[in-house]
């Protein structure tokens, strides 16, 4: 199939009028596939170029457009991938590293992988803005991962995936009325969807107890057990806060984040850090105070 050259013009986003939604997307598709395939669907509904429109530029049939979109039948080839995407102005890089990592996640061989090196499109840099961007807040980022993920090479995996998501959606989330906001969303996002959960669907926070400073310090002492149970306690309760409460509270107590640094990392106000502080202070203190049934 022909491949768009990389002089073909992007859509017009400003002018174009918006179409119909594609179908809801397969539920074969599995998470890593729908982290590329979401952005790239709401770019095509926010382009306003049809299927038709799709076919014009990529050289593709309306059918494989389709089911490339709906994240349907086969996992997409790159070839394909590519012609749909570029043609929809999205950059190519993260797009490529996203595509290599679900098609792993869909059960594809690394020979098959490796077409991917026939398209010869090096990609696009990535806009300084978004280089500044991702240095500010990566940290923080894999700091958050890593108290539900417990690793650094999971928290690490699923912070380049939702900054590489970022990339993708730039364009979206840098017209948004709160770019932080925006970016952690899509940071909390990504991790809730790989961290272990209860049985009612609350992330499960137990494990990271046993890499709490307290539980390090008093792993000899005579009242150990109590001390990591008052711990599991308060990391379920934390789970059950609010999302931005939880958020809070998991940056301060599991990460030591600053409070000044919370704020402008979720892109909340000051003093709604101080608000959640005093919120889970209270309920270690419940904690701790009311007896545990015989």
């Amino acid at each position: 199939m022909p491949l768009p050259g990389p002089a073909q013009p992007p859509p017009l986003h400003s002018t174009a009028k918006r179409g119909r939604p594609p179908a809801p997307i397969s539920p074969n598709a599995g998470p890593s596939h729908r982290a590329w395939l979401e952005p790239v669907r709401s770019a095509q509904f926010a382009s306003g170029l049809t299927l038709d429109d799709l076919v014009v530029r990529s050289g593709y049939s309306k059918t494989r457009i389709s089911e490339l979109l709906r994240g349907n039948g086969y996992y997409p080839p790159w070839e394909i991938t590519f012609s749909v995407t570029h043609a929809l102005g999205l950059p190519t890089r993260p797009l490529r590293r996203l595509w290599a990592i679900a098609a792993r996640e869909a059960g594809k061989g690394d020979d098959w992988i490796k077409h991917i090196e026939q398209v010869a499109h090096p990609g696009e840099e990535p806009p300084l803005p978004y280089q500044a961007f991702t240095e500010d807040v990566r940290g923080v980022y894999t700091d958050y991962a890593r108290a539900f993920l417990l690793t650094d090479p999971r928290a690490q995996w699923v912070v380049c995936e939702a900054l590489d998501i970022l990339w993708v959606r730039w364009n979206q989330a840098t017209t948004s009325e709160n770019l932080h906001r925006y970016a952690w969303r899509l940071l909390r996002a990504r991790v809730m969807a790989r961290a272990p959960r209860h049985r009612d669907g609350h992330p499960d926070l137990r494990a990271a107890v046993f890499s709490t400073r307290e539980a390090h310090d008093h792993s000899a002492a005579p009242g150990y057990l109590v001390v990591l149970t008052e711990l599991i306690d308060l990391f379920d309760a934390i789970t059950r806060l609010p999302d931005d409460h939880m958020d809070v509270a998991v940056l301060q107590y599991l990460c030591d984040t600053p409070h000044h640094t919370i704020a402008h990392i979720l892109g909340i106000a000051p003093a709604l850090t101080h608000a959640v502080d005093h919120h889970a202070r209270a309920t270690v203190e419940a904690l701790l105070t009311t007896p545990t049934p015989e």
